[in-house]
């Protein structure tokens, strides 16, 4: 079984680079020169985007997030601007960069993304918010392009609210409907629940398995074949991060390290699929965290490294 390691957005050992530097509204609509504040901060991160990426080259990172925050007010209901013309090169010039190294990137859109919203106001927003996505996507462009998706909102209750994924999911375009993957949270929506959705829609289902241990005390095993199931001729990608502490206060909240003897054991339980599995570590010292699990499977583990972040285990 092969695993690829990732990480999630920023790179913690390259100071001052950032993809996310951001422009907010109130800030904008006072400026002088607003459309040339804005051209500036998107370039900005999409020059340290490029770097990041490079890093990830020369460091054997395979596996990538990439920033929602790219483009600022890039889906404020207050500002249009073009946001693909100006860049094109360089959106270009990182598209190969991520091509020709066959690095695998995604996008998680944040916490305003409700696709099952009772809001038409809030849906309405988030259409343009995974329209956002998909145009980035295209635009790089992508092989095999992923938005990864909460199932969102629990109001009028779970069956009801995973009846209006559904069905606002078949009013998506179909280019975006194509990306889309599903992800069980640490509260309502268990592991269960999205892979339900997942086989009715076909789209592909994403264990995050700290969410999993949030709500479950039974065995993952016999619902993994399911899982894998969902991702068809593709490389399954799972999440993993490791609790703040045992606290139940804290429990949830994600550690700034990966606890590696849970993260063997973790994949104890994977490698009797015999899958190949892009795992992305939830950590809040990011590639630093990643580079530190790294160390530690080497000296507790027989795995056979062949680089820096990709393995298998025997």
């Amino acid at each position: 079984m092969k695993i690829n390691l990732g990480y999630v957005a920023i790179s913690k050992t390259l100071e001052n680079i950032t993809s996310s530097s951001s422009l907010s509204y109130s800030i904008y609509k006072n400026l002088q020169n607003k459309e040339e504040k804005l051209y500036h901060v998107i370039l900005s991160n999409l020059n340290d985007l490029k770097e990041i990426i490079l890093y990830n080259i020369k460091n054997n990172i395979h596996f990538y997030r990439l920033s929602s925050a790219m483009i600022p007010l890039a889906t404020h209901n207050e500002v249009h601007f073009d946001y693909i013309t100006p860049y094109k090169d360089l959106y270009k010039e990182i598209g190969n960069l991520i091509k020709d190294s066959n690095m695998r990137v995604d996008f998680h859109p944040n916490q305003y993304c409700v696709l099952n919203s009772m809001s038409p106001t809030v849906v309405k927003n988030t259409v343009e918010i995974l329209e956002y996505h998909a145009k980035l996507l295209q635009i790089f462009p992508v092989e095999n392009p992923l938005i990864l998706l909460h199932v969102g909102s629990s109001a009028g209750g779970k069956k009801a609210a995973m009846t209006r994924f559904v069905h606002n999911f078949y009013k998506l375009p179909m280019e975006i409907q194509k990306m889309i993957a599903l992800e069980n949270d640490d509260k309502v929506f268990m592991i269960e629940d999205v892979l339900n959705i997942c086989e009715t829609l076909n789209i592909p289902c994403v264990l995050d398995y700290h969410h999993y241990i949030c709500n479950h005390n039974e065995e993952l095993t016999p619902l993994l074949p399911r899982i894998l199931r969902t991702w068809h001729d593709k490389t399954p990608k799972m999440h993993f991060s490791s609790p703040k502490s045992k606290l139940k206060k804290e429990f949830r909240s994600h550690h700034d390290y990966i606890d590696s003897s849970s993260f063997i054991a973790f994949l104890d339980i994977l490698k009797k699929y015999y899958v190949d599995v892009d795992i992305m570590l939830e950590a809040k010292a990011k590639d630093e965290a990643l580079f530190k699990l790294v160390r530690e499977l080497k000296y507790k583990t027989n795995y056979e490294f062949l680089d820096d972040t990709s393995f298998n285990t025997k």
